[in-house]
């Protein structure tokens, strides 16, 4: 049974109230605020994935996994993004039943945890099975291309969907990425994307879109989707922010001299960086691994934005 939505309540702005705008994600079980910048803190539940290495999972034991949500509550996320699969450069698919063995136990514990929860998949019969046990969002790199991806989530009558740009596909995408000025190619894409769900009957208040910071697009695109995402923007849906560690970031911060970029244990003040640029350009999902950071620097930003009053004799 689908629960009633509730409200995601606003803990900051980053507008004076005189001229906040009102956006609201619909999902399964929540209605969110998105007229401040939320968290999605992510959570790996597989052994390859680019940014940790399998740190947190072990196969057939799911408790540091579940551990590590707790956790990311604690440092005040606002909601966890899961998934099972990695879609780093080069990684190959995994069987569905590898894939739902690895996030069902960490979806069951998610959702008792009273915030919205995502599931970054791109097989229906995964979906189905998360939508099934009340997860709020899907989370798709594919943008719901694959078979029978779009069904899913048009049956459903409240889940939010993120619908992602990717050139290519994982083992390929950077091998032969995008060429030139990328912004055109991913805004027809992401309108396309969008306008096939709304012709399906979803209700656009459950879109949001992610323009696919690096999956196939090299250094410069990626920075030129930051640059540009007003034209984002445009198309009149939240924006979704990946830029946590990502392999960009490393580049542009490579040490002098050394032709190897920064490792990636030392990203952390660059995701945090790009991750309120790209909110102060209007991203209203930041999608990211240092949730404690992250949050920090989002409070400091909101008191320097909106100060509260001052207090007269």
């Amino acid at each position: 049974m689908v629960q009633h939505a509730k409200l995601v309540l606003q803990k900051s702005t980053f507008l004076q109230p005189s001229v906040q705008m009102k956006t609201f994600w619909q999902t399964s079980r929540f209605l969110i605020d998105l007229s401040r910048p939320v968290v999605m803190g992510i959570v790996n539940a597989t052994p390859d994935s680019f940014s940790d290495g399998g740190h947190y999972f072990a196969e057939g034991d799911p408790s540091r996994v579940l551990a590590h949500c707790d956790l990311l509550l604690q440092e005040g996320a606002d909601m966890l993004d899961i998934g099972g699969e990695s879609t780093r450069p080069g990684s190959p698919p995994l069987p569905l039943a590898q894939e739902l063995a690895r996030v069902m136990p960490v979806l069951r514990h998610a959702v008792t945890l009273g915030v919205p929860v995502s599931l970054d998949t791109y097989k229906p019969e995964v979906m189905q099975a998360a939508l099934d046990l009340g997860v709020d969002i899907i989370n798709d790199v594919w943008a719901l291309r694959r078979p029978g991806a779009q069904q899913v989530v048009a049956a459903h009558p409240l889940c939010g969907v993120c619908l992602m740009h990717m050139h290519r596909d994982p083992l390929s995408m950077q091998v032969a990425p995008m060429e030139g000025s990328v912004l055109p190619a991913v805004r027809i894409f992401l309108q396309s994307a969008a306008q096939r769900l709304l012709d399906a009957g979803v209700e656009r208040k459950r879109v949001v879109l992610d323009p696919g910071i690096g999956f196939g697009k090299t250094v410069a695109q990626n920075f030129e989707l930051l640059q540009r995402q007003a034209e984002l923007l445009s198309l009149g849906y939240p924006l979704m922010a990946g830029w946590s560690r990502k392999s960009a970031l490393g580049a542009v911060c490579a040490p002098t001299g050394s032709g190897e970029p920064l490792p990636m244990s030392e990203r952390l003040l660059p995701s945090v960086l790009a991750a309120l640029l790209a909110a102060e350009r209007g991203a209203r999902v930041l999608r990211v691994h240092d949730v404690g950071p992250t949050v920090q620097a989002l409070k400091v930003w909101t008191a320097a934005t909106c100060p509260a009053p001052i207090e007269t004799a």
